[in-house]
């Protein structure tokens, strides 16, 4: 992904997965990279296709709508205090998760890609591990080095992506 902003907010608490998708829904407006439709449009994908998903240990929610609401590409990783209940994927029961992912993405294609590869990654029960543990400050680097080394087989000089924590961003992490 191209000139990806990764954003990243711990020590937060929501009531329900609908209280986090109101929350990413505004940050990621403030942060200027989706259109005025992707709050309404994240939580209406929500609604007909749940982004739960348990895995080996634990469970995780990665909410994302159509590119058609994004401006530019973008990530926010969330490390809530406390799990957040969304209901999964591939059936009607909830799930208890301990990370949220947001995708953001310019190119249908894009998305595609940027999913395997991070299911593919979150099959590793260390790598959770890791995105539980990790100080704010080296998630955001933790996350890229592992999800984007190989995204590409291709170098690419201008793929910059870019981190902004809750110090560097205030605005757009309230």
């Amino acid at each position: 992904m191209h000139k990806c902003d990764v954003f990243v907010k711990t020590g937060i608490d929501f009531c329900d997965a609908k209280d986090a998708l109101k929350h990413i829904g505004r940050e990621m407006l403030c942060a200027g990279v989706v259109d005025i439709t992707y709050p309404l449009a994240l939580l209406q994908r929500e609604a007909e296709f749940p982004t739960g998903i348990m895995l080996e240990s634990h469970a995780v929610a990665i909410p994302h709508c159509e590119a058609v609401h994004a401006l530019k590409p973008a990530i926010y990783l969330i490390r809530p205090n406390h799990p957040v209940s969304f209901f999964q994927a591939d059936d009607d029961t909830p799930v208890d998760a301990l990370l949220i992912i947001a995708l953001i993405v310019t190119q249908p294609a894009q998305q595609l890609v940027l999913l395997r590869r991070l299911f593919g990654q979150l099959q590793d029960p260390n790598f959770i591990e890791r995105l539980l543990q990790a100080p704010e400050s080296q998630l955001a680097e933790m996350f890229k080095q592992q999800v984007f080394s190989e995204l590409s087989t291709v170098p690419d000089p201008t793929n910059t992506i870019t981190t902004t924590s809750e110090t560097e961003h205030q605005g757009a992490l309230s």
